[in-house]
C-alpha cells in the first residue's frame, strides 16, 4: 500500500522538477545538430563537433549556451548509436518506445493520455503534459510525451530517461546501488562508457595499459573520465577526429576511472570535475610517459599537441655528418631518410618509435640536387623521398624509393615490413660475422671497412677457395690480438686497424692501383692500406701466422714503408 501511494507523489514530483531538462530531450535530434535525416555518420560528427565547440560552457557565456549544449550532446548521443537512431527513426523515442498514437514524432497535436507499459515494462506511464505548457514557459504549439518506468515485472528500476546528470548536482553523484524496497534501484542511471563511444576509441583496462600501451613505442592519446561527466562527448569527439587525422601514428583510448579506478589512482589521472585527456608520449623518453594536455578544447590544438610529442628517435643530420657515421661499423643496422623536408616527417618519428631499439634512425633534408653524396647513398634525386638501409657490416641498400603516401596508416604498415625484412636480413650478417670475425671486401661496404676513418686496412688477397679459407684463418686470429687492435685516441673506441679478405680475382682493376702487375703471380698476399694518405704497403713473402702477425706489427709500429698508390682503389 506503501508504495501504491508513494508513486503517484513520484509522479507528480519529477514531472514537475525534471520537465525542462526533459523537454530539451525530446526534441529532434536532427533538427538541433542541423543535420538532414538520412546524414551520414561523419556528417553527424563534423556537425556535433562544430556545434559543441560553438556552445560549449567554457567558451560561452551566453544565457542558454550550457542548456543548448546539453541539447547537443543528448542529440548526438542518439544519432551516434546505431541502435537509437534506428528507435528514433521508427517511434520517436531513442529507446524504442513510442510515445505518441501517430503523426510525426516531433508533433503529437495536443492530446494527453497515459497508458501501462506493455510487456517488458512493468507498470510504466507514458503521459503528454499539456497542462504543464505554463510551467515550461511555453506557449502554444504541440506538447511532448514522457515515458517513466517504476519497476515491476519484466522492467528495470530505473526512471526511462537519463536524469543522472542534474541529480549528481544535488547529490554527488547517482542515487542508489542496488534496488531498494521504493523502487528506484540505480536512480538517473549509470553507463559503463561514454555514452555512446566512437568505434575508434579503445576502451583501456589494466591488463590492456600493461600489454598494448606502455613500452610499444607508439603514441597514445588517453581519455580520462567517469561516466556521469559533462562533455564526455565532445572530449571523445575531439580525440576521435584527431586519431584518424594521424591514424597510423598513434591510438586512441578511454579508460572509465569508475570502473578502473585502481588504474586511475596508479597513473594518478582521476578526473576530478571534467574528463582529462594524455598523451603517452616517447618524446624524450625511451620507456614512455603520460603528459596531460591542457591546451583548448578544439582539434586543431590537440593535433599540434599530439605532433608535438610523437617519437623524436630519428637524427636530423646534414649528409656530410651522415657520410661519418656511415663509415661506423655498429651491431644495429641504421636506416636514413632523405627527402626535401625542413622537419622529420610524422610517419618516420612514428617509425623511429615503433622500431626505435631495433634501428639507428637518420634523417636529412636534401637541399642540393647536384650533392654527389646523394649519388654516393645510391639514390637518384627524382625518387625523393627515398629510404637507405645500411647493414651492420656497412654495405648499403636502398630500401625504399619515390615514397607515394596514399594515407598514413597503411604507408606505415607497408614501411614496417619492410624494416622487418632488412632487420632479419643485418641479424644474418651479424651472426656470420659472430663467426667470421674478417668480412669480404665488397664495394658496399669498402667506405666502412677501409675507408677514410680507418687509419690502416689490412686487406688479404687470395685468388682460390684454399687461399681464402687460409687467409680467413689466419686474419680472424691476428685480429683478436690485443695488441694488434690498439685504439687510436683520436677516434675514440675504435681499432687503428681493421681486417678484410679480397677475391682478387675478380678485382683486378683494384689491384692495379697498387701495382701495375696487379700482383698477378700470386694466389695469396697482403695490403696494408691507408686510405687517407692514399698509400700502401704490400706483403708478398709466406703467408703463415706468424709472417702475417709480425707484418701487421711493424705496420702499426711504423717499421714499414709506404708507397703512394698508383690511383685511388674501386671495388666494382
Amino acid at each position: 500500500m506503501k508504495n501504491n501511494r508513494i508513486i503517484p507523489w513520484i509522479f507528480f514530483v519529477c514531472s514537475l522538477l525534471l520537465y525542462v531538462s526533459v523537454q530539451s530531450k525530446s526534441l529532434n535530434p536532427y533538427q538541433v545538430l542541423g543535420v538532414e535525416k538520412d546524414a551520414n555518420p561523419r556528417q553527424i560528427q563534423k556537425a556535433f563537433h562544430k556545434l559543441s565547440l560553438q556552445y560549449h560552457p567554457d567558451k560561452n557565456k551566453n544565457k542558454g549556451a550550457q542548456e543548448k549544449f546539453a541539447e547537443i550532446n543528448n542529440a548526438y548521443e542518439i544519432l551516434s548509436d546505431e541502435e537509437k537512431r534506428k528507435n528514433y527513426d521508427m517511434y520517436g523515442d531513442a529507446r524504442g518506445n513510442p510515445g505518441f498514437t501517430g503523426g510525426d514524432p516531433g508533433n503529437h497535436g495536443g492530446h494527453t493520455y497515459f497508458r501501462t507499459g506493455g510487456p517488458g515494462h512493468g507498470g510504466g506511464f507514458t503521459f503528454m503534459p499539456d497542462d504543464f505548457q505554463t510551467m515550461g514557459g511555453g506557449q502554444g504549439g504541440g506538447s511532448k510525451s514522457y515515458s517513466f518506468s517504476f519497476g515491476g515485472s519484466g522492467g528495470d528500476s530505473s526512471f526511462g530517461f537519463d536524469v543522472g546528470d542534474m541529480f549528481s548536482n544535488f547529490f554527488g553523484g547517482g542515487m542508489g546501488g542496488g534496488g531498494g524496497g521504493s523502487g528506484f534501484g540505480n536512480f538517473g542511471g549509470s553507463r559503463s562508457g561514454p555514452g555512446s563511444s566512437p568505434k575508434n576509441i579503445v576502451s583501456i583496462n589494466s591488463q590492456s595499459y600493461k600489454k598494448e600501451v606502455t613500452d610499444k613505442g607508439v603514441t597514445w592519446i588517453v581519455l580520462s573520465y567517469t561516466p556521469l561527466m559533462k562533455g564526455v562527448q565532445h572530449y571523445e569527439s575531439m580525440i576521435e577526429e584527431v586519431g584518424n587525422s594521424l591514424k597510423g601514428a598513434l591510438e586512441v583510448g578511454s579508460v572509465n576511472c569508475e570502473v578502473e579506478l585502481s588504474l586511475c589512482k596508479e597513473l594518478g589521472i582521476r578526473p576530478k570535475s571534467k574528463p582529462r585527456v594524455y598523451i603517452y608520449s616517447y618524446k624524450s623518453t625511451e620507456t614512455g610517459s603520460l603528459i596531460e594536455y591542457t591546451g583548448d578544447g578544439t582539434v586543431k590544438d590537440l593535433k599540434l599537441f599530439v605532433q608535438n610529442h610523437l617519437p623524436k628517435f630519428s637524427k636530423r643530420v646534414t649528409l656530410s655528418e651522415f657520410e661519418t657515421k656511415y663509415n661506423t661499423q655498429e651491431s644495429l643496422p641504421k636506416v636514413i631518410l632523405l627527402s626535401t623536408k625542413k622537419d622529420t616527417p610524422v610517419i618516420w618519428r612514428a617509425l623511429s618509435g615503433m622500431f626505435r631499439k631495433r634501428f639507428i634512425f637518420y634523417d636529412t633534408q636534401v637541399q642540393d640536387v647536384s650533392d654527389p653524396l646523394v649519388k654516393k647513398l645510391g639514390v637518384d634525386i627524382d625518387t625523393l623521398p627515398s629510404i637507405v638501409g645500411l647493414l651492420s657490416n656497412g654495405e648499403k641498400q636502398v630500401l625504399k624509393s619515390g615514397i607515394h603516401v596514399k594515407d598514413m596508416k597503411s604507408t606505415i604498415k607497408d614501411l614496417s615490413s619492410l624494416l622487418d625484412g632488412f632487420e632479419k636480413k643485418n641479424k644474418k650478417i651479424v651472426s656470420n660475422s659472430d663467426k667470421e670475425a674478417v668480412p669480404l671486401l665488397t664495394a658496399t661496404n669498402f667506405d666502412a671497412i677501409c675507408g677514410d676513418k680507418t687509419p690502416v686496412c689490412v686487406i688479404g688477397v687470395f685468388k682460390s677457395a684454399k687461399g681464402k679459407e687460409k687467409l680467413h684463418k689466419i686474419l680472424s686470429s691476428v685480429s683478436q690480438k690485443s695488441l694488434l687492435r690498439r685504439q687510436n685516441p683520436a677516434s675514440g673506441k675504435r681499432d687503428s686497424v681493421s681486417y678484410a679478405v679480397l677475391d682478387g680475382s675478380n678485382q683486378s682493376s683494384f689491384l692495379y692501383a697498387f701495382d701495375k702487375s696487379g700482383f698477378k703471380s700470386l694466389d695469396m698476399f697482403l695490403v696494408a692500406y691507408k686510405s687517407r694518405k692514399l698509400k700502401f704497403s704490400a706483403f708478398t713473402g709466406d703467408v703463415s701466422f706468424e709472417e702475417v702477425e709480425r707484418f701487421v706489427g711493424s705496420v702499426l709500429n711504423g717499421d714499414v714503408q709506404f708507397s703512394k698508390t698508383r690511383q685511388k682503389p674501386t671495388l666494382k
